[in-house]
């Protein structure tokens, strides 16, 4: 057994309940409270303890939706996420070049145009100009949207003959040229060009991400990676070495994609089956795609651009169809929902098939009006949001949207007074990992180093923002009967900060340390 005692630790059964000491053993919590008392019931079998040294203790953090290899990879690839112009991006273009023999691939990750001053695409021809015998491929932030040069163009016989494939868009002028982005199902277009995925890379950029997770005070993550490195066993194999035979302890829920729910099913799999650590969840479904890049599916139309309200990445019908598919597997959904009109095409559908005793999932559910809202209250159903978005889609989704729109998008007070279940997440890569960014953004509704509050009236309670990294993150899991609180019975995860939230400036958040995380009583990361 093991006493964890001197620090502040917070259970999550109720706003500021804290208790002096707390008892586990194999992975579980036996007891919180009173340490003397806790020394007179266990103190002959307590072989160890944990002093906290003044530290503030949770439940252990978990992100909702996540992208976890997906994460490992950012940190093995061009990172274009903190660069501040084009220049900037195709500056690092022709530093790759100077490094790597001609033919072989450039791929880089996370470039935003709206976090440039002049918010303009690159383009193939750009990228043509400093890397013209290198094919290149660069994924948006929003993961969205790829943009090519001319050469990867060719490598996948993409031309100006080539049909925009069902859900995608290939992007084009006004001379019917291409401009070398590809949005949303289009992406795929180019899987078959890319270099082939080995195994090993593959583990390699899990376990990358794990490693980073732990980092950030991260215990576990709900995440969807399950469709996009070959099929769907070896993938699968890959969270299976990692996490359970390297004994890299890390609670994966996985979500499993449509496109690959056939071999999951064959294989014998069933809801929340699995392993200690890595276990299957909802099946994911996509319904639109991103604001960004106006392809979230809205039912207005785009404010700044009326000539388009998004891309349905299936038809209602056949949207249905993929949640009758998943009710014959017993299987909640967890779709990706950013668009009004894509939330009301998912509503639709869990009307007509309703899940029974699971929750099914909408995930982001930016973009909604007050009659989404009263639907959604009726249902048995948990949105997944990222706090995070606030602080990097405002101002600018504004203009997008139109500010008369506003009223209920990111509306996430609002949600949580009206009864409806959230979960908190970061959609990392899409945004930087960490549940600290987003209990802030969750907080404050500002971004980092801007005092620009944006929806004040939807700012969170410190308590309700860390529920949902907690108790939330369990709730949408189905293990609200075991994590997200300290309990009697539920598992010893923790993340230990080094300070006390509750009693710092809100802004402090940002750089606050992870001293500790835990898993199954385990430590796995220590500052």
């Amino acid at each position: 057994m093991q006493l964890w005692t001197d620090g502040t630790i917070y259970t999550m059964q109720r706003e500021n309940h804290t208790v002096e000491s707390m008892v586990t053993n194999n992975g579980k919590i036996i007891e919180v409270g009173n340490e003397t008392d806790l020394n007179n019931r266990y103190g002959k079998s307590i072989k160890k303890i944990v002093k906290l040294n003044g530290k503030t203790l949770f439940p252990g953090f978990v992100d909702s939706h996540l992208h976890l290899i997906g994460v490992g990879e950012t940190l093995m690839r061009l990172d274009l996420s903190q660069m501040k112009s084009k220049d900037e991006v195709l500056h690092a273009i022709k530093d790759k070049v100077t490094e790597l023999p001609e033919g072989e691939w450039i791929l880089g990750d996370g470039w935003n145009e709206n976090s440039w001053a002049v918010p303009e695409v690159i383009s193939a021809a750009e990228l043509d100009a400093v890397a013209p015998r290198h094919p290149v491929q660069l994924k948006r932030i929003c993961r969205h949207a790829v943009v090519v040069n001319s050469v990867a163009l060719a490598i996948a016989k993409i031309d100006e003959q080539t049909p925009d494939p069902e859900g995608g868009l290939i992007d084009r002028d006004e001379n019917n040229a291409l401009t070398g982005l590809l949005k949303d199902q289009a992406q795929d277009l180019m899987i078959a060009a890319l270099p082939p995925i080995e195994d090993e890379y593959i583990q390699k950029a899990l376990r990358k991400g794990v490693e980073h997770a732990w980092s950030l005070g991260l215990t576990g993550g709900h995440t969807e990676d399950l469709s996009y490195y070959g099929d769907f066993t070896r993938t699968y194999r890959a969270f299976q070495k990692v996490i359970e035979e390297e004994g890299n302890q890390f609670r994966a829920h996985l979500l499993v994609h449509h496109q690959v729910i056939e071999d999951w099913h064959r294989q014998g799999h069933s809801f929340l089956s699995g392993s200690r650590y890595v276990e299957f969840g909802a099946m994911k479904i996509f319904a639109d795609g991103a604001l960004g890049g106006r392809t979230a599916l809205l039912k207005d139309g785009y404010a700044d651009d009326p000539s388009t309200n998004g891309v349905a990445i299936h038809s209602p019908e056949k949207l249905k169809q993929l949640v009758y598919k998943a009710r014959q597997y017993d299987l909640p959904i967890a779709v990706h929902t950013i668009g009004d009109l894509a939330f009301e095409y998912v509503l639709d559908a869990i009307e007509q098939f309703p899940s029974g005793n699971q929750r099914d999932r909408l995930i982001h559910a930016q973009i909604l009006n007050e009659d989404l809202v009263r639907r959604v209250e009726k249902l048995p159903v948990v949105l997944d949001i990222q706090p995070r978005f606030v602080a990097s889609d405002f101002p600018w989704v504004i203009d997008r949207i139109g500010e008369e729109r506003m009223r209920w998008n990111y509306a996430w007070k609002t949600l949580l007074e009206r009864g409806v279940s959230c979960a908190g997440g970061s959609d990392a890569p899409i945004e930087p990992l960490g549940p600290l960014l987003g209990i802030h953004a969750a907080v404050t509704r500002t971004s980092p180093g801007n005092d620009t509050v944006y929806g004040e009236e939807e700012c969170l309670s410190l308590y309700q923002a860390i529920e949902l990294f907690t108790k939330g993150s369990a709730f949408a899991c189905h293990h609200e009967h075991n994590r997200g609180m300290l309990k009697e019975g539920y598992s010893a995860d923790f993340t230990i900060l080094e300070k006390d939230p509750f009693h710092i400036d809100i802004n402090d958040l940002l750089s606050l340390k992870v001293s500790a995380t835990v898993v199954d009583g385990k430590i796995v990361f220590e500052d």
